[in-house]
């Protein structure tokens, strides 16, 4: 038993002998394993490591353009094995240190081969480097920001603590400064570097708490407005190049050198001068006379050139018709304001003698009606209308546009044998002149009547408001001209009263207005009962002057059509299209405007302070004959009546009125028999009455166009006018349109109540884009 004890125990003490050695060398194993493990580990370490230096180096050099010195080469392979080291250390502080096999010869070139080869060669990021090369710079910003506010921050404090101290009690400070005395002293009396720079320290932040609590000199935020310009070329004064007229900065002191031709403390214009002479003695002298001979004769052509220069450069008034030059006939447009548009226009007439197409017996009735000089209208449309061209004439109102038309037409008719004229009665007038109303067309007939009588011309007008059979007996009996107004014109026309079979001098006048009044169908259905065989071709001849010419002086000449208006709105361009052919357009002043003689007096008043206001006017005294305007016939009546109880000789004029009464209205004004008129828009247009020195508008217009026509009734023929306007808050559709006419005009101003009124300061139908709240711009 004993010994099969002892035997189990030897066996079992053999079986873990065993067992322990198994397990030994299964540990020593897997430490092998793990040793292996860890050294293939550390080489792929070592390999990516190296692979990250080549990619740093070759990044550092595509930042840098290819190519760097060697020395910042090594710099950057010394920065990286450093920072190789570093990393090691931190990755292996518990490994043990592995034995450094040095590296031979042909290692080491074929390394440095390969690391310069690396560095030589460009590399190009792509867009994740790029990227990840952003963010690494912007990391580094946030990060310098984040140091200079905490830098910002300490420095406030110890501002703060500065000033807690300056604001302690004064025993705590005597305190405090005794034990500096005693640190001081303690350091023996000199401070070392450290004290100083404390000391600094301490003045700067001195100086910024008397910057904080006295106040410094701070740039102000620059603001801008979101309809601001967002660019801005403003040139500074010291880029100015101009003349500087201040004889101190203009003419400044030369500086004055020794040597040739320089002496100290004399003037250089003389030295010049004198030096100029001392040469030309030399060259005097060494000339010689053959030579001197030429010089003469240089001399002389040179002043002959020169008294040429100065005889051609003469104003227009002192030269003679023949040595009118393209640039003087410029000036003379300028002069008076003319502008022409067409090809080929003819030069303007300079006075009724020079006219060489006006027949005599033109002239002589001319002078003897009193016409001196022509008006600036009628010295560029009367050669015009001499070509038989179609002619569009924009011209403020009072300017002479019926004898524009009147004296080439004249001209014309006169030029035909007179028993033609006789046999040719029945088929109808020459010529048809078109107004919108009927005072003007009563106005043109008395003009035509003043020409024609005495050239043996029979004129009739064919307008509302008088008997039409009258009317039709007259063109009957045969008429050269007829004046009309487009509604009893074409009543005339179907009733076979007159036939249009040879018209061929058609003239529209007051276009606009006529359009305005809606008589635009008319004024075509007219136009479509003149013949078409007299119609211009619309060819480059039409603009040619010796076939027009030639045309002209013929009895089947082409028919010419006149268009004269003060404003050219789009309605009277679609009737030119359709009916001129290639005309001559002429511009007089600038057209639609208030003419620059009459001066403009405006009045911000309630409605029931008119009446008022209006007394007030004519109490100071008043220079007859007057017109006001208002805007309804009632109103018109009404006030005609009030003033008449004033005491005032007053009449009214508007189209509620019979034609009898409306002439007697006119030529009592006329005649000096009333003093006031009181009419609407009727007396507005081409009604010219002399002398009229004051314009009232009792209503206001209801367009800027209307204005305009009202208050050209006075300043007219070169005169001088007055308009007073009453505005009402009712007129705010014009305030913009009128506030623009005051600033034009040159003796006018613009009363501040109209000048500073909301609806003033932009046109009427205009969106205004509600503004945003101010953007803050910081400097």
């Amino acid at each position: 038993m004993g010994r099969s004890r002892s035997r189990e125990r030897d066996k079992k003490r053999s079986r873990t002998h065993r067992s322990r050695s198994r397990e030994r060398r299964r540990s020593k194993e897997k430490k092998t394993k793990d040793k292996r493990r860890s050294r293939s580990k550390e080489r792929d370490k070592k390999r990516q490591r190296q692979s990250n230096t080549f990619n740093l180096i070759e990044n550092h050099f595509t930042r840098v353009h290819k190519s760097r010195s060697p020395e910042t080469n090594t710099k950057v392979k010394i920065e990286v094995k450093q920072e190789e080291e570093v990393e090691d250390e931190k990755e292996a502080p518990n490994k043990k240190k592995e034995k450094v096999v040095p590296l031979s010869l042909e290692e080491m070139l074929l390394k440095k081969k390969t690391e310069e080869a690396a560095a030589a060669k460009p590399k190009f990021l792509t867009k994740a480097e790029r990227a990840a090369a952003a963010l690494a710079r912007r990391h580094e910003l946030v990060e310098q920001q984040k140091k200079e506010m905490e830098e910002l921050r300490q420095k406030q404090r110890e501002i703060f603590n500065e000033g807690k101290k300056q604001l302690e009690d004064p025993r705590d400070r005597e305190r405090r400064e005794r034990e500096e005395r005693r640190k001081k002293r303690v350091t023996g009396g000199n401070p070392s570097e450290e004290f100083r720079r404390m000391d600094k320290d301490s003045e700067k932040e001195l100086e910024a708490i008397k910057d904080r609590y006295l106040g410094v000199v701070k740039k102000r935020k620059r603001v801008r407005r979101l309809n601001d310009r967002k660019f801005v070329f403003d040139w500074d004064a010291g880029d100015d190049t101009s003349v500087d007229y201040n004889p101190i900065y203009k003419e400044k002191h030369q500086v004055h050198l020794y040597g040739r031709g320089f002496i100290a403390g004399i003037d250089v214009k003389s030295q010049k001068k004198q030096q100029s002479e001392f040469y030309n003695e030399i060259i005097e002298k060494r000339r010689t006379d053959q030579e001197k001979e030429q010089e003469k004769k240089r001399q002389k052509n040179l002043q002959k050139k020169e008294r040429k220069r100065l005889y051609d450069d003469r104003h227009w008034t002192k030269k003679d018709l023949g040595e009118m030059q393209e640039r003087d006939w410029r000036i003379f447009r300028e002069d008076y304001n003319i502008t022409t548009k067409g090809g080929n226009i003819p030069d303007p007439i300079r006075n009724w003698k020079e006219c060489g197409d006006l027949p005599p017996e033109i002239v002589e009735v001319i002078h003897r009606i009193g016409y001196k000089d022509p008006t600036p209208i009628q010295r560029q449309a009367i050669p015009i209308g001499f070509l038989n061209r179609d002619i569009i004439g924009v011209a403020e109102t009072g300017s002479g546009k019926t004898a524009a038309f009147l004296i080439p037409l004249l001209a014309w008719i006169t030029s035909l044998p007179k028993i033609e004229r006789l046999e040719d009665a029945d088929k109808g007038p020459y010529a048809l002149i078109l107004a919108p109303t009927r005072e003007l067309a009563q106005q043109i007939e008395e003009e035509t009547i003043k020409f024609g009588k005495e050239l043996g011309i029979r004129t009739v007008a064919v307008i509302g408001g008088l008997s039409r059979e009258d009317q039709g007996f007259k063109l009957r009996m045969g008429c050269e001209i007829v004046i009309a107004t487009p509604g009893r014109l074409i009543d005339v026309l179907e009733n076979r009263y007159i036939v249009l079979s040879q018209c061929t001098y058609v003239v529209l006048d007051e276009a606009d207005r006529m359009i305005d009044m809606g008589f635009e169908p008319d004024v075509q259905k007219i136009l479509d009962h003149m013949p078409v065989t007299n119609q211009k071709p619309d060819d480059e001849s039409m603009e040619d002057k010796i076939i027009m010419k030639s045309n002209f002086l013929t009895k089947h000449k082409y028919r010419q059509t006149v268009m004269f208006t003060a404003t050219m709105p789009v309605a009277v361009e679609r009737l030119a299209r359709s009916y001129l052919r290639r005309p001559a357009i002429v511009y007089i002043g600038s057209a639609g405007k208030p003419i620059e003689r009459v001066k403009q007096i405006v009045y911000l008043v309630k409605e029931n302070e008119k009446r008022k206001k209006l007394l007030g006017l004519l109490e100071k005294g008043i220079t007859p004959p007057v017109i006001v305007f208002v805007n309804q016939k009632k109103g018109c009546d009404v006030l005609a009546k009030s003033l008449e109880k004033m005491g005032y000789n007053s009449t009214t004029l508007h189209g509620g009125k019979g034609q009898e009464h409306r002439e007697l209205a006119l030529s009592g004004l006329k005649n000096g028999s009333k003093d006031i008129l009181v009419a609407t828009d009727v007396a507005g247009r081409g009604i010219d009455i002399q002398d009229v020195t004051l314009i009232i508008n009792f209503d206001m217009a209801k367009n800027i166009e209307d204005y305009t026509h009202r208050i050209g009734r006075t300043g007219r023929a070169g005169k001088t006018g007055t308009a007073v306007t009453f505005l009402t808050q009712s007129d705010s559709a014009v305030f913009y349109d009128l506030r623009q006419a005051l600033i034009e005009s040159p003796v006018s101003s613009c009363p501040p109540e109209l000048d500073r009124h909301p609806e003033a300061q932009h046109k009427p139908g205009t969106i205004l884009t509600k503004k945003r709240r101010e953007e803050t711009i910081f400097a």
